[in-house]
């Protein structure tokens, strides 16, 4: 027998009812912040950043694809991992389906990742994906969005990732790794190399050849972003999350 509250219909849907209003402010407020993030100035992209793509070196504005909006997920994919990061994946499985319907709304979105192009093309043929994946293995992309740490600053112990210091001196204590242990095995890495990557996105503008930076989030910041997660804060026992459960979907048994 469950230990969960029962009620009548009509009990049921009186609460269902206030809950529907707390529902709707939260909706209302999501589309104010919406609105402040459209807002926020531009900065104009200086350096001349290179990626190895499909279609040969190409450049931060080849990106757009003829568009002029871009949307990079930066995919935890680093030059030693042998697969993509598991919660990196999830995600993507959400928006490989959006790409062509954002490319008809003058929007281009697309992964970037530190791997070798071979590695990501290949391993997004083995996830059935079709979304384009760029390599910044010889760029500073990466780190200059900070979504990609060296070794030294990790030794250092801080790295500035969501815009804060984050400590990393939890690193050496193996017994506090956890789940970061457990995808680092599942990218064929330990703790400390699968989390010189870290997982964001970035917005840009493309205006008279110019390329502007228009936002970047990370961390819960990319909560909306997840196929998994609005599913599940809707379900009866809602995230239910004793460590990271998730896997790759061909790794499921």
């Amino acid at each position: 027998m469950t230990t969960h509250p029962t009620d009548s219909r009509e009990q049921w849907l009186a609460a269902r009812l206030e809950l529907l209003e707390a529902e709707t402010e939260l909706t209302r407020r999501s589309d104010e912040v919406a609105r402040q993030r459209q807002e926020l100035p531009w900065v104009r992209v200086e350096k001349d950043y290179r990626f190895d793509t499909e279609d040969g070196d190409a450049s931060l504005s080849d990106l757009f694809a003829g568009r002029s909006q871009l949307l990079v997920y930066h995919f935890m994919f680093g030059p030693q991992y042998t697969g993509g990061c598991p919660s990196c994946s999830a995600i993507a499985e959400r928006f490989d389906g959006s790409v062509v319907h954002l490319a008809h709304h003058d929007v281009t979105l697309c992964a970037v990742s530190r791997a070798p192009l071979a590695a990501l093309t290949a391993y997004r043929q083995r996830m059935g994906w079709t979304f384009p994946w760029a390599s910044s293995l010889h760029s500073e992309f990466n780190f200059d969005f900070n979504t990609s740490f060296t070794e030294e600053q990790q030794r250092f112990g801080s790295v500035d990732y969501n815009y804060r210091p984050r400590d990393m001196t939890w690193l050496r204590d193996a017994g506090r790794q956890g789940g970061a242990a457990v995808h680092a095995a599942m990218t064929g890495t330990d703790t400390a190399t699968y989390l010189r990557e870290h997982p964001g996105m970035s917005a840009f503008a493309l205006v008279d050849r110019a390329v502007y930076h228009t936002y970047s989030a990370y961390a819960r910041g990319l909560d909306a972003l997840w196929g998994l997660y609005p599913w599940l804060d809707r379900a009866p026992l809602g995230r239910n999350e004793p460590g990271p459960w998730w896997r790759r979907h061909d790794e499921y048994r």
